[in-house]
């Protein structure tokens, strides 16, 4: 059944609101009245001229379909779509340090409260949310650099590069690799010019993933090590604080190295990690990085799937501990899943891997509904099922906007 014209009129409302455009803005775009505009997005107005909803779409930037099919509208509330990212591609092209002029103070306090709250969101995969206020605190976070006062300079920077972080991650899981490097760029800029540990080994983990995903593993590699080795000392003298952080490394390094197919250092790296986690103690500060054995455990299953050593994979998930793994990040947790679903797909076992796909979905829907990368599970699992299995493939990947 086609959808109501009331319910175009709600799909309008919900993406100016999204896009951030006023009512006499959007109506400016559309060439009509805000009157016009009110009644539209109320249902007392039907729009059902295909011309009218192509202007409205175009102004969106989205296909007509999204405002006239039911399914269609659905999936796409759910996921980060293109001019989200292009919004996010021109809050990095933005340099507010070049305008003349005083540049107007802002709350520090404020800017970090909502840095917090898309770090929170990126951790339990809710993406959309991110991309819709990052770049808004971008340009906030800069000013707060510009204008924050002798004391509070560290804490500004912290949280420029926190956002420049939260950008790079959203541009790499949606395949954005490009800019998504200038992002890390821009962290690691940041984190040097303040010369704060804290930032360097953070915004080092970003550019090392960026690096990699431009096929850079081997530079990626050894900027990882240079940082571990240049926060040795003070990781002894400040376990509490910077334990975390210096774990991570090791374990980023150990997924660039299996990216690298060099099972060697992977192995080496893991091990490293290890070491860390064994030292880490429950009261000390992770900074989200849900650093700890259970996470080591699980990223040496993310590197054995990149070399292509799916058995060996799927042997060592079996020794983790569920209940562990349960009080991960959705974000972490999603992408084990994720894991283990190629795993059990390299392996022939194709039920499994559909149980486990199946199961992020639930954990952390925008994950498997969104991402390319699940995309291509989805499309290797249409292609290798049959029954019952393939009908649930087909729901989740019709959720997910996949055709076989």
């Amino acid at each position: 059944m086609e959808p109501s014209d009331e319910h175009i009129g709600a799909r309008v409302r919900y993406w100016r609101e999204r896009r951030k455009l006023s009512r006499k803005q959007f109506a400016d775009m559309v060439g009509r009245s805000t009157s016009w505009l009110d009644k539209i997005e109320s249902g007392e107005r039907e729009l059902v001229r295909l011309p009218m909803i192509e202007r409205v779409a175009e102004a969106l930037g989205l296909d007509p379909a999204v405002l006239s099919d039911e399914s269609r509208a659905q999936r796409a509330r759910q996921c980060v779509d293109a001019c989200e990212v292009q919004s996010i591609r021109r809050a990095l092209a933005a340099y507010p340090g070049l305008q003349t002029g005083t540049p107007k103070v802002v709350a520090l306090e404020a800017v970090t409260s909502q840095a917090s709250y898309l770090d929170h969101a990126w951790m339990t995969s809710r993406f959309t949310v991110v991309a819709r206020h990052l770049p808004s605190l971008m340009a906030e976070a800069q000013r707060a650099v510009q204008t924050a006062s002798d004391r509070d300079q560290v804490a500004a920077y912290r949280v420029l590069v926190t956002v420049y972080r939260l950008a790079s991650s959203m541009l790499l899981k949606f395949e954005a690799n490009d800019v998504a490097w200038l992002a890390a760029d821009r962290a690691m800029h940041t984190a040097m010019l303040v010369d704060d540990t804290w930032s360097l080994a953070r915004a080092t983990r970003s550019v090392a993933r960026a690096m990699t995903s431009i096929d850079e593993q081997a530079q990626a590699i050894t900027t990882l090590l240079a940082m571990a080795d240049r926060m040795h000392g003070e990781v002894n003298t400040n376990a509490a604080e910077l334990l975390s952080l210096h774990g991570m490394l090791y374990l980023a390094a150990s997924i660039t190295a299996a990216e690298q197919d060099n099972p060697g250092l992977a192995r080496d790296m893991h091990e490293a990690a290890r070491a860390t986690a064994l030292r880490y103690e429950p009261h000390y500060n992770d900074h989200h990085t849900f650093f700890g054995l259970t996470n080591t455990q699980i990223h040496r299953v993310a590197a054995l799937v990149r070399l292509r050593e799916c058995g060996q994979a799927l042997e060592f998930a079996a020794s983790i501990d569920p209940k562990a793994v349960a009080g991960l990040s959705a974000e972490r947790q999603s992408n084990y899943l994720l894991d283990l679903t190629e795993a059990h797909t390299g392996v022939g076992n194709y039920r499994q891997a559909l149980r486990m796909l199946g199961r992020a979905e639930q954990i952390a829907p925008e994950e498997v509904r969104c991402r390319p990368l699940a995309h291509g599970l989805l499309r290797s699992l249409l292609g290798n099922t049959s029954g019952e299995s393939a009908r649930l493939v087909g729901q989740m990947a019709s959720r997910a906007g996949v055709e076989a």
